[in-house]
């Protein structure tokens, strides 16, 4: 490699690079990446990408043409969110040019990065201003521009397009509005800057950046400042719930039909790939619909249900639970620092669920749940986590837990890898968890739990809440930062100055006259005359109901509810 052109080897070097560099910034990204609520996963959807893009990188053969099917066949198959689906567009248009070229040099850049900003415009159905997809068209005209005029080399022209990158990025909100009312920059466009930044590292040894520090009220005044919603690629996706993602088998000649029954069942619609194999994203209310939609046009797989409105544990809260989990006094053994391992008399089938908090893990393993693995949105376990639990319990038949939208997926890839009979009861909450436990029989065969305890974790009716980490805008109203919010599967229902009060206006919207059971799970932060206040109000407005307390330890949420 030299500062005139790249070879194959230039390549993957700049790949790992981008990789490191994600890995690096996630963090920063995922802390400031929310929408009013603790949450946060452009950076680690960014990142997730690039481990699956280098590892394929890594077996590649040594020409060009390797490298760059490796790119894009791992940044399509790795693909994690609508971060992670443009950014392997974005990936896949450079790698495409490049392997035609047989090297990096400046009109090849420049037309790499054309093609990579019009494959990420025709992988959303709506594009929208002031996201990625306009700091990459504003660094692909730089590029072209810099090279019509002459342009000293190939680090210059990387160094020119960073610039132009930065100035788009710096715009972004005044393109979005939502960007502009919570004084933030694009998260898409900042990570893809890095890009950027590991190629000038490629090229002359730098040092990547370093991760800024950054304040709670951070704006705009650099790349990483702040960080827009994961959404606003497409149209804006407040008003729907939930993000569904999956591989879809089909004809490419089926793609328009396919494209144009999701235009009517939601938006920030991304259907990416060709040669039979697409990689499809949507936020949406309709589940069932966008999935059927793929099945009316081929073979839809290794679908993934994400709930947008779910709160997302900070990395650091996580840790602390995680490492409280396993801690459990007296219980059992600890695997690895995430499983732990739940002593008892042997049973037909066992349960392996995973948790947050002490507390919670405390109640499962009172209900007959044999293995906890620690986790939650933000620290989602592994198939290895959920294999290693399911192997050192002394158990033929196994039912998972994963009490997350997250995990289910993750789950459901067990039984495949281990000897066992393993069986998933899609929970998404803990709440859920808890009640399909009320439907588990130890002496009983795992086909014949799964479906009991199935249809238990389906008649609760969960909620939540959760305090506000800035001010926004939603569908109820202007929501300023350190207010609470109560969110149910419909999304935010309401908005109050208080835990309790955000808890009651929740619950009443929550239960009705045929509901006999509420459970309340209270937080590591619930203050106690909060948790008085919430069994006052049930008493008095729903004398009949049963009320139980248990004290769950969960971070950032003072309550978990489920309503029977």
């Amino acid at each position: 490699m030299s500062a005139d052109h790249l070879g194959a080897e230039g390549v993957r070097a700049t790949m790992e690079g981008f990789r490191d560099a994600l890995a690096r910034h996630r963090d920063v990204i995922n802390q400031l990446n929310v929408y009013p609520v603790p949450d946060g996963d452009t950076g680690t959807n960014m990142a997730l990408t690039l481990e699956s893009v280098v590892a394929e990188v890594t077996g590649a053969g040594d020409g060009m043409a390797e490298v760059c099917r490796a790119i894009s066949h791992g940044s399509l198959m790795g693909a994690r969110g609508n971060s992670g689906v443009i950014l392997s567009q974005i990936l896949r248009g450079v790698a495409d040019v490049v392997a035609a070229a047989g090297r990096v040099d400046p009109p090849v850049l420049a037309d790499a990065l054309r093609q990579a900003s019009e494959a990420a415009d025709q992988a959303v159905s709506t594009p929208v201003e002031g996201t990625i997809l306009t700091v990459v068209r504003d660094v692909a005209a730089a590029a072209g521009a810099t090279v019509e005029q002459g342009v000293d080399g190939l680090l210059g022209l990387v160094e020119q397009c960073r610039r132009a990158g930065q100035e788009s990025l710096d715009r972004t909100p005044e393109l979005l509005p939502q960007l502009a009312r919570a004084n933030v920059v694009d998260a898409g466009g900042a990570g893809f800057l890095l890009l950027l930044d590991a190629l000038a590292t490629t090229l002359d040894g730098r040092p990547l950046p370093d991760p800024p520090a950054v304040a709670a009220d951070a704006g705009v005044g650099s790349a990483l400042a702040a960080v827009s919603p994961e959404q606003p690629t497409g149209d804006d996706s407040g008003a729907t719930r939930y993000e569904v993602m999956f591989f879809l088998e089909a004809d490419d000649g089926r793609i328009p039909e396919f494209r144009a029954a999701w235009e009517d069942l939601g938006d920030s619609i991304a259907v990416v790939g060709g040669d039979g194999l697409w990689n499809c994203h949507i936020h949406s209310n309709d589940i069932g619909g966008s999935i059927e939609a793929g099945i009316a046009v081929g073979r839809p797989y290794e679908i993934r249900v994400t709930d947008l409105f779910e709160q997302v544990e900070h990395v650091e809260s996580m840790a602390v639970a995680a490492t409280g989990a396993a801690g459990a006094p007296g219980t059992g053994a600890e695997i690895g620092g995430a499983v732990t391992v739940v002593a008892g008399a042997p049973v037909r089938t066992a349960v392996v669920a995973v948790s947050v908090g002490a507390g919670v893990q405390r109640i499962f393993e009172s209900l007959g749940v044999r293995a906890v693995i620690a986790g939650g949105q933000t620290m989602n376990p592994s198939t290895e986590h959920f294999v290693a639990a399911v192997e050192a319990l002394d158990a033929d038949e196994i039912v998972l837990l994963p009490n997350n939208k997250n995990i289910v997926a993750v789950a459901e890839q067990v039984d495949e890898c281990t000897d066992a009979t393993v069986r998933v009861v899609p929970t998404v909450g803990i709440a859920e968890g808890l009640a399909a436990l009320m439907a588990y029989d130890p002496s009983a065969g795992a086909e014949q739990n799964a479906p009991a305890m199935t249809a238990a974790a389906a008649d609760v009716v969960t909620g939540e809440v959760t305090q506000a980490v800035r001010d926004t805008e939603s569908d109820v109203g202007p929501i300023a930062a350190g207010q609470w919010l109560g969110l149910d599967r419909r999304g935010l229902r309401a908005v109050a100055d208080g835990a309790a009060e955000a808890a009651v206006e929740l619950l009443g919207e929550l239960i009705d006259d045929h509901h006999e059971l509420v459970t309340v799970i209270c937080g590591a932060d619930a203050a106690q005359r909060d948790v008085g206040a919430v069994t006052d109000w049930l008493a008095q407005h729903h004398p009949l109901v049963e009320v139980e307390v248990h004290q769950g330890d969960q971070p950032l949420y003072p309550f978990y509810f489920g309503v029977e």
